[in-house]
């Protein structure tokens, strides 16, 4: 089957051919025609399987057909975080060039006066995060009223990150004779209850579940201890047994860890830089766009970055962590390998995460072969050994003087049996050298009558007479 037999119309036919793109996949196959017929879609599909075209080449031929009213879209597309919302607007671009719309992206880290001027302008494409878009409505800068297309996408990573109730505010204020199109990876019951609020009998398009990995990918396990400057030294062994680094990802569970491998590696002389959600987002693109054009050379990233992102040639991926949910393994190394490219994929696993391990080759039929770095890892050791350790710079006491230093310190005419008495002598006063000891203890400085009271001492506040009452 070819895109010129699902219906679409000329000019994106020619922006689709001039993106390179001949042959529909399965998801385009079956939602195309349908969403072009004006028919809600429920969507099964793991990323990277093509909805994104799946639902925008139609989108740009339905609304080539008509004029869009200030602060009222024509269509509202929600996407879970600011690099999907991005991408998708990319994608509008390059299929929408022969197509006069216009498109405004809502997503946080970017000035509301910006986005305000589009929507002032109207606009046909309304590409935002739940968010965001919600602080404009609040605000009065947009009306939902108009909305005629909404597309709900990655549904099960908006009820991961708590955007379900934000959904449901959003589609209140839109009309209820839109056409929805509803686009998840996986259905849970959470996911179901809102596909059949939404939607009005659509067309259910399941594609199968992504479980396998390419056959361009070279996995490989690396075990290592559970602290984490033991995953750390595992890492750099890893990336100094690699003499074909293009550039690559090393994924990490937790955004904290994100922050803290980016600067060890950079300590260590990697061009390193970390890419996580709580980053300012002008920081976030700018970081990508570096990765993208090669300026950088190992992007440390959260998940974020696994699912949705179109880098199309990245040589190496690094799983810092075994990640929790075996589907992300599938969408981390399919990061690498893409357009029959050859890609490698290395992951650091510690005693505790061999349950996580277990999972990803369960889901995937395939055991992770150790990675062979003995050579790499004796060579860190023998460093380690061969390091001189600091010594604490210490004042020479005068026990540990030789004793020709003491013997030269003594007058020259006196003998040392003369300098000891002397030297016993200036530790006495005269006038302990004249009384005799005392029976019982030792001689002490004290004078031969015994002080009562204060002896001569006393307070002169003592002395006053006391008056008579």
């Amino acid at each position: 089957m070819t895109f010129k037999e699902l219906g679409l119309s000329p000019t994106v036919l020619a922006a689709v051919e001039e993106a390179g793109y001949k042959e529909p996949t399965p998801i385009q196959a079956q939602a195309i025609p349908n969403v072009l017929q004006g028919r809600d879609v429920l969507g099964i599909a793991q990323t990277g399987t093509g909805k994104t075209a799946g639902f925008t080449l139609p989108m740009i031929d339905r609304l080539s057909r008509g004029r869009a009213k200030a602060r009222m879209p024509r269509s509202l597309i929600l996407e879970p975080t600011r690099e999907l919302a991005a991408q998708v607007a990319e994608s509008f671009e390059v299929y929408g060039k022969n197509n006069k719309l216009s498109m405004a992206l809502l997503i946080g880290g970017v000035s509301f006066a910006e986005q305000d001027k589009k929507l002032d302008r109207g606009v046909d494409v309304l590409i935002a995060t739940p968010g965001r878009l919600l602080d404009h409505c609040e605000r009065g800068k947009v009306m939902l009223n108009g909305v005629q297309i909404l597309v709900i996408d990655e549904a099960d990573r908006m009820l991961d990150m708590g955007f379900i109730p934000d959904i449901e505010n959003i589609c209140k204020r839109i009309p209820f004779t839109r056409q929805t199109l509803f686009f998840s990876a996986t259905m849970p019951p959470e996911i179901q209850r809102l596909s059949d609020a939404f939607l009005q009998n659509p067309v259910r398009v399941e594609v199968a579940r992504q479980s396998t990995t390419a056959e361009t990918v070279i996995a490989k396990l690396c075990k290592s201890g559970s602290k984490p400057f033991e995953k750390r030294e595992t890492l750099r062994s890893i990336i100094r047994s690699q003499d074909n680094i293009k550039n690559g990802i090393i994924f990490c569970n937790r955004k904290r860890d994100v922050d803290i491998l980016a600067r060890s590696l950079k300590k260590h002389g990697f061009e390193a830089a970390p890419l996580h959600g709580d980053l300012d987002q002008r920081v976030r693109m700018a970081t990508l766009a570096s990765f993208k054009e090669g300026r950088l050379k190992f992007l440390v990233a959260s998940d974020v970055a696994a699912r949705g992102l179109d880098i199309p040639d990245v040589s190496h991926v690094f799983n810092f962590d075994v990640p929790t949910h075996a589907e992300d393994y599938v969408h981390r190394i399919g990061r690498t390998g893409r357009a029959g490219r050859e890609g490698f994929a290395f992951t650091i696993a510690t005693k505790a995460e061999d349950k996580y391990l277990k999972a990803i080759e369960d889901l995937t039929k395939k055991k992770i072969d150790l990675a062979d770095l003995g050579s790499v890892a004796v060579e860190e050791e023998d460093a380690k050994a061969t390091k001189p350790k600091r010594e604490r710079r210490r004042k020479p006491k005068e026990a540990d003087e030789a004793p020709s230093e003491k013997k030269a310190k003594a007058p020259v005419d006196e003998t040392p049996e003369e300098a000891a008495p002397k030297r016993t002598r200036s530790r006495r006063s005269k006038s302990d050298e004249q009384k005799p000891a005392r029976k019982g203890r030792p001689n002490r400085h004290t004078d031969d009558d015994d002080v009562i009271g204060l002896g001569d001492h006393v307070p002169a506040f003592l002395q006053r007479p006391i008056p008579r009452l």
